[in-house]
């Protein structure tokens, strides 16, 4: 059993119900976005559309992931947590580079590399930050994307800065959450979920909203 979270007490199946049950708001944002989905696909690519998918899938498959570890509280159920995660991050960002900017290939791949680079470093560094200290790498380079799409969008111009605005927000919850346990035993690793779900729905918003525009075609 891996117990890193306030709200855990022992091995049962719902020792987290809170956790574990905020995790619809992933599904939520699943459902949300289907329509907008459905209403950008006829001005998708069909590489655009590839990638919606891929986006929408991995959501999916972080709402069971994360229900999993946080239910079950295993290895293997971390992995199915944390992989997920992963790779929206990269698609995402790799995606939204290449497609939405129009950056070129060696482009992304170069800036890729130096998120890996600043992922690594971030998670190296003895910072009393929860293990938040990971997700510094995103939070950058969620930032940089929301520059360019504020500049350019026409629709939904601040898309990424909420996101970057939740996403920041979210990463106090998860900084703060063994902080609190001594005051409030249930912590605040729940709002974690809560906020990432509204954090994913914007970003996959922004996306769509850039590569079905004319402005860009």
């Amino acid at each position: 059993m891996i117990d890193i979270y306030c709200e855990r007490t022992g091995p049962e199946f719902w020792s987290e119900p809170v956790n574990a049950l905020t995790n619809v708001s992933f599904f939520a944002a699943f459902l949300l976005l289907l329509p907008v989905l459905r209403r950008h696909w006829p001005a998708l690519s069909n590489a655009n559309r590839m990638v919606s998918v891929v986006l929408m899938v991995l959501l999916l498959s972080i709402c069971i992931g994360s229900f999993a570890f946080h239910t079950i509280a295993t290895k293997p159920a971390m992995s199915a947590d944390v992989i997920p995660i992963s790779l929206f991050q990269l698609v995402f960002l790799a995606a939204y580079m290449h497609l939405a900017m129009g950056w070129g290939r060696l482009e992304v791949i170069a800036a890729m590399a130096a998120f890996f680079a600043l992922g690594a470093l971030c998670s190296a560094l003895p910072l009393p930050l929860n293990g938040s200290q990971t997700y510094i790498a995103a939070l950058v380079f969620l930032s940089i994307l929301a520059t360019s799409h504020h500049g350019h969008s026409q629709r939904h111009p601040k898309a990424l800065w909420l996101a970057v605005a939740c996403f920041t927000l979210a990463l106090c919850f998860r900084t703060l959450d063994s902080l609190v346990c001594p005051l409030w035993p249930l912590g605040l690793h729940f709002l974690w979920h809560l906020t990432n779900g509204v954090v994913l729905y914007l970003c996959v918003q922004a996306y769509l909203d850039r590569v079905s525009s004319d402005t860009f075609k």
